[in-house]
Order: C-alpha cells, then sequence, then structure tokens
C-alpha cells in the first residue's frame, strides 16, 4: 500500500488537508471517504489497507473544522460550504484519477453528506456506500432545544459547545474507544448551525429519498446508540430500488470498527465489486 498527503485552499482560505491510500498496482476503482463528526481520515487507515488489498484507492480529506483542515472546530458558516468543500475535494480525485471509476463513502456526519450531496449536486459516481448515517439521533431531541439551537444560530452560529458524544457507542472493541479518546485530532465540539444543519439536511434527505439517483449500499448496526437505525431503514423503504439495505445485528456505531468489522468490510467490497462488473 502506497500512501500520499496532499491538500488544496478554498475560496475563503481554509486549508483542507487530504489523505490518500493507493495498491501497489494500477486501482481498478477509487473510494472517496467523508468521515464523521468530530473524528478525521487518519481513522480509516485499516480500511484503507483492506481495501487497497482488493485492488482499490482510497481517498479522503479531513473535513473544515476537524482534524488536520482549517477552520473553527465542529463549525460550518452554512449547510452549502460543505456541499462545496466536497464538490472540491471530488474535483481532486478526478483529477489524480481520470479514468477510474469513483465511488463515494460516508460515515455518520458524512453520511449525511453523502445522501444530500447526491440528492442535491447529482455527481458522476458509479455507487455510493453509507453506513450508520445521521439523518435523525438514535434518540429525540427535546423540542426546546431545538428551539434555543436556532434562535442561538442566528445570534451566535459560531457558538460552540460540547457534544456530549457517548464515546462507549461508537464500538464494543475497548481498544476503538480508548484511541478516540486518547486520539489528539478528535474533538467534541458542535455549533448550533451545523447541528441545525444536519438536523433539517437529514429530515430533508428522508423526504427526497424516492428521488435518490445512484445505486447505494446503506448499512446500520441495530444497536447503534447515535444515529438512528429507524431512520436509515425508512429511506431504504423509500428509495426502493436504488438501495441495498443490510443491518448488523447488535453492532454499535462504527461498523466499521466493530468485532465482524472484516465481514463489514467484505461486503462493502463485494458490492462494488459487482457494481463494476455491471458497469
Amino acid at each position: 500500500m502506497k500512501t500520499y498527503e496532499s491538500g488544496w485552499e478554498n475560496k475563503d482560505g481554509i486549508k483542507f488537508y487530504l489523505c490518500g491510500w493507493e495498491p501497489n498496482e494500477k486501482p481498478k476503482a477509487v473510494v472517496a471517504l467523508i468521515h464523521g463528526h468530530g473524528e478525521h481520515v487518519g481513522r480509516y487507515t485499516h480500511v484503507a489497507d483492506v481495501f487497497t488489498k482488493a485492488g482499490y484507492a482510497l481517498v479522503g480529506f479531513d473535513l473544515r473544522g476537524h482534524g488536520k483542515s482549517g477552520g473553527a472546530r465542529g463549525h460550518a458558516p452554512s449547510y452549502e460550504a460543505l456541499m462545496d468543500d466536497i464538490a472540491d475535494f471530488l474535483e481532486h480525485v478526478i483529477k489524480r484519477y481520470p479514468k477510474l471509476p469513483i465511488f463515494i463513502y460516508g460515515h455518520s456526519l458524512g453520511g449525511n453528506l453523502v445522501l444530500n450531496f447526491i440528492l442535491r449536486r447529482r455527481p458522476n459516481v458509479l455507487g455510493a456506500i453509507v453506513t450508520a448515517p445521521w439523518l435523525k439521533l438514535a434518540f429525540d431531541p427535546p423540542v426546546v432545544q431545538v428551539s434555543l439551537a436556532r434562535v442561538i444560530s442566528k445570534i451566535a452560529p459560531g457558538f460552540t459547545q460540547h457534544s456530549r458524544l457517548d464515546t462507549n457507542a461508537l464500538s464494543q472493541d475497548a481498544q476503538i474507544v480508548k484511541a478516540y479518546n486518547n486520539d489528539p485530532l478528535v474533538h467534541d465540539q458542535i455549533s448550533a448551525r451545523l447541528y441545525l444543519d444536519m438536523y433539517d439536511s437529514g429530515l430533508w434527505a428522508l423526504e427526497h429519498a424516492a428521488e435518490f439517483p445512484t445505486p447505494l449500499l446503506l448499512m446500520h448496526g441495530t444497536a447503534d446508540r447515535i444515529t438512528s437505525n429507524q431512520a436509515s431503514r425508512e429511506f431504504a423503504e423509500h428509495s426502493r430500488e436504488k438501495v441495498t439495505w443490510r443491518t448488523w445485528e447488535g453492532c454499535y456505531h462504527e461498523i466499521h470498527n466493530e468485532p465482524q468489522k472484516a465481514d463489514v468490510l467484505k461486503v462493502m467490497l463485494d458490492w462494488m465489486d459487482a457494481r463494476l462488473k455491471k458497469k
């Protein structure tokens, strides 16, 4: 496996960090990764190891306000800014791999972004893989909390507070949780604006799920206490023939970091291989 680092600076002066992993031979396709809230692409090295051994390149970038990218931690000025960041990222992917099929892979907050990006921007990708998307949280936030966030987002949109994430709900593997808690690039900040954008865009995606234009592998653990398995099921039911829906019994939020991760990643690879054969 070969690794490279790159990046870009956008029109607003935000510097973005990008990392790519490539097989030693020419890749048969490239997977563009959008990570979850509070984390960074460096947490997917083990996924890259499996993907590259199967002949796929994996490329990801740290979202604004995350990891090694610039921007206030846990904040974005608008949802459209996040959509633009993904568009810039895909431009890099296309430039580096101009003739390769592209799959886009999003987890959690990244899953929300991927579903919305495909619905709103209609990128030329062969397929999408989405795990545990933040369409809804696994619990219903109090109405007063959402209302308060709307007020704060108008007065001080960049105001951040702790997300109060239960890190024990990420994975049943204690070493994964320990590594996450000790990772200096991880943060638990979220602004009122970003929270509301994710809340509203999740509901919007559910309302427009029947319009989803791209083959989709959608997977969620049944024991996820962070994002809603039921909301993912609802999206799958509305998307009908476009989606391959898979639940993972007893799995927590990060199914790619669960004890069953080898099986999870194999399902991803088998699904992408099948899409390539149909190309």
